[in-house]
């Protein structure tokens, strides 16, 4: 059972995010690895769709599930998009008997380590624009009422995503989530140039931005843009583990 502090505390982290111009990287961030840690789960992923339609990865708490979301789009099999498809969630699925279901995405996540995946709409009134994916490494059941504060997280990080000023125009939230996944690559090359530099893993030069950019008060996808285009920007960064501000 969720701790009734610990979701309290999540929400209202969750809701002091959501500013004006706020950083949809981060809020994605937050929002997969503060689900991954109310329900006990192993890791989590979230996926958004595109412009097309098309599910796209956007965030993960660790680097071995953006690796497996990665590998369910591929595939175009496993329960986010199940999930998104059908708008419903994708519940206490234990991927030891899912191998019918997913005959290729079960095997492959339980060669990874993980026993059982639940999965969740991202969705506003009938809209579904993208699921979040919650991995355990142990076979067990969420009960329903830790199913409905999961699926509440869900709805807000997308409340979040559309943001209320601009819920009716669909134009404008298509063009916002494109954006967010423009960022997304971003972050990912800016992940590898930091690894590559400080002979980090990318988990590492991921949180070692991140911090970065929470210490100067930046957006995480400006830090990582200037990592990509122009490394001078933030010199220490790259050259050096980087200090707080004076």
């Amino acid at each position: 059972m969720i701790a009734v502090e610990q979701l309290a505390e999540v929400f209202v982290e969750i809701a002091d995010t959501l500013v004006d111009d706020f950083d949809v990287i981060e809020f994605l961030q937050l929002v997969t690895s503060r689900s991954a840690s109310i329900c006990n789960a192993s890791s989590a992923g979230l996926l958004l769709a595109d412009a097309h339609g098309q599910l796209q990865f956007m965030a993960a708490s660790q680097e071995s599930v953006k690796l497996l979301e990665l590998f369910q789009l591929q595939n175009a099999e496993g329960p986010c998009l199940d999930c998104f498809h059908t708008g419903t969630a994708v519940v206490n699925t234990d991927l030891d008997d899912a191998i019918e279901r997913w005959p290729v995405f079960a095997p492959r996540a339980v060669s990874a380590g993980f026993r059982s995946v639940h999965a969740f709409p991202l969705r506003h009134r009938k809209d579904v624009i993208g699921a979040l994916n919650l991995f355990g490494t142990e076979t067990g059941q969420l009960e329903s009422h830790d199913v409905r504060i999961i699926q509440a997280l869900a709805d807000v990080a997308t409340i979040g995503l559309m943001q209320e000023r601009v819920i009716q125009d669909q134009k404008i939230v298509t063009e916002q989530l494109q954006g967010a996944l423009n960022s997304r690559i971003t972050i990912e090359q800016a992940k590898g140039a930091l690894a590559r530099s400080h002979g980090i893993s990318v988990d590492a030069a991921f949180e070692l931005m991140r911090d970065y950019a929470r210490r100067n008060h930046h957006h995480l996808s400006d830090v990582a843009l200037a990592v990509v285009s122009d490394p001078a920007v933030h010199p220490e960064l790259l050259s050096g583990r980087p200090t707080p501000p004076v």
